[in-house]
């Protein structure tokens, strides 16, 4: 939603100051630079990438105009799902946590928390690493090494999108000169038309510079910046619980091993000592 506004500020400010100065819109309609500019770029973006990444940056473009699923709401599903796991390890030891693990869709533990039962990513990365600590002779720093490779492995793959687009926003200013050169070409090649009209054909090239630049930094930079700072939220629920489940392997409680969680989440979303404290206290209550 916040895309959607954004943009009608940026249109607002843009074409508001034009018609404010006397501008005549009609000099800027011009359909075929527009095509010739977001054609190019879209012939670029494609010969420039590969065809999971063209298909994940086309996933990932709906998804923006969504609000972000990672709220303070999720991490403390996350966190008191954890606070669970680790709890009926401590007191029934790992190997009760086996059917959990292999079987998630019909244990009654994950079933509590859909929100996290619906994300594939983190149940895999969960799943995985409860299977290693299940299966015994775990040490707990080659654990963390190999979590932090996943976590990095999966943060370039999430990242693509934003790479790709900000490649395109990078490019299209000179698409826009592009434009702008071609049409200058037809006004030189039309040197025997009267002053009049030839300056609106100088008026219509330069218009394609006007368009490569607006297109690149008012809609599809804010673009790879928003998927950017999406990355970075999502990336806090594996950090979450890569840390939790370290802190459970160095022999901490379960409820001081999600309070280590809690410390690695962003303020904004980041529970409080007292929120997350009442959340477990009626998870134990059940």
């Amino acid at each position: 939603m916040l895309v959607m506004v954004g943009y009608l500020v940026v249109l607002g400010a843009v074409f508001g100051g034009y018609g404010l100065m006397g501008g005549h819109f009609g000099v800027l309609f011009q359909p075929i630079e527009l095509l010739m500019i977001g054609g190019s770029a879209l012939g670029a973006f494609i010969a420039g990438n590969k065809g999971k990444a063209i298909k994940a940056t086309f996933k990932e473009l709906p998804h923006l105009l969504r609000s972000s699923k990672h709220n303070r709401q999720l991490y403390m599903d996350l966190l008191a799902l954890l606070y669970e796991l680790l709890a009926k390890a401590r007191r029934d030891g790992m190997m009760k946590l086996e059917s959990d693990v292999e079987n998630p869709q019909q244990s009654e533990i994950f079933n509590r928390y859909p929100s996290i039962l619906g994300d594939a990513g983190i149940m895999e990365f969960l799943c995985d690493y409860l299977r290693l600590v299940i299966s015994g002779n775990t040490d707990a720093f080659e654990i963390e090494a190999l979590m932090d490779h996943e976590i990095e492995t999966i943060r370039h793959e999430a990242e693509v999108p934003s790479h790709c687009l900000a490649r395109v926003a990078d490019a299209l200013p000179a698409l826009g000169i592009v434009a702008a050169v071609l049409g200058v070409v037809h006004a030189l090649a039309s040197a025997d038309l009267p002053p009049s009209e030839m300056g609106a054909l100088i008026a219509h090239a330069m218009v394609g510079t006007f368009l490569g630049v607006l297109l690149a930094y008012g809609f599809v930079t804010p673009l790879a910046t928003l998927i950017d700072q999406k990355v970075e939220e999502g990336m806090k629920v594996y950090q979450c619980a890569k840390v939790t489940l370290l802190a459970s392997l160095n022999g901490y409680a379960p409820q001081l091993a999600v309070e280590f969680g809690r410390k690695v989440l962003f303020s904004t979303e980041r529970p409080t000592f007292t929120e997350l404290d009442s959340h477990v206290r009626e998870v134990k209550a059940r």
